[in-house]
């Protein structure tokens, strides 16, 4: 009689050309999560930084209207305050050594202060009405943005930077809302 039998030759496991493949692809997926998250460090700065500002806004336009008094906020180098606006934009005078000229500093009378500070390396510009010139806030220059009682506040833009990433935020007069916002994470 003659038999019948099956026989398999399989040989379980992959060839070495597989698993080289497989290693470079996900090599090649892990160098770009890492890269995606440099970005997002820089571009979760941004956006914090931005969202704090619009949040100060808003409060300085309530506070305006609420307590029928003008209201600012002031930029200055790696600061946004939230002040009244008699007492914004005052230079402080130093020596060369650093000592506050006139004494002390002159503590706050009244009315609503709060600070932000700007996360490091963070730098701030502004473009005032019908302007194309993007002022930066250094050591020497204080931008001030006027909140009135009636509400209405200067349609002003706010540009942040950091390496060579970037956000624009321009602002509505009637809301203190961000009303366009581009940005670019490099």
């Amino acid at each position: 009689m003659i038999s019948t039998a099956k026989t398999c030759n399989n040989t379980a496991g992959f060839s070495l050309v597989e698993i080289v493949m497989v290693l470079v692809i996900a090599s090649m997926m892990m160098a770009g999560a890492l890269g995606l998250m440099v970005y997002s460090s820089d571009e979760r700065a941004l956006r914090s930084a931005s969202g704090e500002i619009e949040m100060m806004a808003k409060r300085a336009r309530m506070t305006a209207v609420l307590k029928q008094t003008p209201y600012a906020l002031e930029f200055r180098l790696g600061v946004v305050r939230l002040m009244p606006l008699a007492e914004a934009g005052q230079v402080e005078k130093r020596t060369v050594g650093g000592r506050r000229i006139g004494g002390e500093p002159v503590t706050p009378v009244g009315g609503e202060h709060r600070q932000y500070t700007l996360p490091a390396g963070v730098d701030t510009h502004v473009r005032r009405w019908n302007s194309t010139e993007w002022l930066l806030t250094g050591e020497n220059s204080i931008h001030v943005w006027r909140f009135d009682p009636t509400g209405l506040c200067e349609p002003l833009g706010v540009r942040l930077t950091l390496n060579k990433s970037w956000s624009e935020d321009i602002y509505h007069p009637l809301t203190a809302t961000i009303r366009d916002r581009q940005f670019e994470v490099r």
